[in-house]
């Protein structure tokens, strides 16, 4: 009985979790810094940097419904491009605004699930994420080498402990999942089905190319949405800051502590403005524009919210497990497809020429 009565105090503190840690950034903010100075920028907008920026994020969100419903193809789930596109706004719209953060991304695991079952649908979404934040950390170490192989960027100490936790918790979630592969029982078997969905959705080499384009695309639009916005602020960033400053401020939104990245993504970009030479005004003004436009880039959402698709119909098991057997490449008894085939057109060949008396 007590085990139950936790799990509602547990959520409950997560979520108070994510309502207190904004606003007391929000609160150190205000003592800190010249909020009338954060007024004044955000009164002087560029609305044509923002409109751009804008533009940029929604094909982000469009590029990210591609390549997730490339992962889920490869997991057997078959998605049409329109319902793979009013799914993923609505997933944004309600990570956007929700404080959980992933309730979206639960939902559009749920609702694909009809077609090949609840595990590869939850695996092609948490894939897909996991994706996008490696491409976005692979940009990031880029970025570190370059700004400090140069001018541009003054990193303090601080910002140097902070990636190295992040590569230190990167290596330990590794290390898990290789002993979790070692290990019998359900985790083994967990660790071994998280691989080898990984492998076919996204490191096959008919897919990874695919993948890292997609990717690289994803991250750019998101980069250059984020400088657009410190434009529109007055803030004109360089190049090695867009690869180096503006990646660290959006991995500061994958934190569970927040709804939608807000305060922890302005605390992060008042701390790292200065590093350019900037006022910690100016990063917040950025920030605070990028969170309004990543939010109204999110709203196409509320069509799906407002008219659901309808769910298409669940296949019966044995069209499952013929479509699960063409995606792994085996025939029905498990052989390599072609290999089962190929014996039975001998056999049936050899009949044939006993019949006509050519075989012997």
């Amino acid at each position: 009985m007590p085990k139950t009565s936790d799990a509602p105090a547990a959520r409950s503190g997560r979520g108070l979790l994510r309502i207190a840690v904004p606003l007391g950034i929000v609160i150190l903010l205000w003592q800190i810094v010249d909020l009338e100075e954060v007024g004044s920028l955000l009164g002087q907008v560029d609305p044509w940097a923002v409109s751009l920026a804008l533009v940029l994020v929604l094909v982000q969100n469009a590029v990210s419904a591609l390549r997730w419903r490339l992962t889920a193809a490869r997991l057997g789930l078959r998605i049409g491009r329109g319902r793979a596109l009013s799914e993923y706004f609505l997933s944004q719209l309600l990570n956007m605004t929700l404080p959980a953060g992933v309730l979206g991304d639960a939902g559009r695991a749920l609702r694909s699930r009809a077609e090949a079952g609840l595990v590869p649908a939850g695996q092609a979404v948490v894939i897909d994420r996991l994706t996008g934040q490696v491409a976005l950390f692979s940009v990031l170490g880029a970025g570190l080498v370059l700004s400090a192989a140069g001018p541009g960027v003054d990193w303090p100490d601080w910002v140097v402990t902070v990636v190295l936790w992040f590569l230190g918790a990167g290596a330990a979630l590794a290390a898990a999942l290789w002993i979790g592969g070692q290990a019998r029982g359900r985790i083994g078997q967990l660790s071994h089905d998280s691989r080898a969905a990984v492998g076919r959705a996204v490191l096959a080499a008919d897919v990874w190319p695919w993948q890292a384009a997609l990717s690289l695309v994803i991250v750019g639009c998101n980069l250059g949405a984020f400088a657009l916005c410190a434009a529109a602020t007055g803030t004109v960033l360089p190049f090695v800051a867009v690869i180096s400053v503006v990646p660290l401020i959006l991995v500061t939104m994958i934190l569970p502590v927040s709804v939608g990245g807000w305060g922890v993504r302005e605390g992060a970009a008042a701390a790292l403005w200065p590093t350019l030479g900037a006022a910690a005004e100016a990063g917040i003004a950025a920030s605070v524009v990028f969170g309004f436009v990543i939010l109204a880039a999110s709203l196409p959402g509320l069509g799906a919210l407002l008219w659901p698709a309808q769910a298409p119909p669940r296949e019966s098991a044995p069209a499952k497990a013929s479509r699960r057997r063409a995606t792994s490449g085996k025939g029905p008894d498990d052989t390599p497809r072609g290999g089962r085939d190929d014996h039975q057109t001998m056999s049936g060949a050899k009949t044939i020429g006993r019949k006509t008396g050519t075989t012997k």
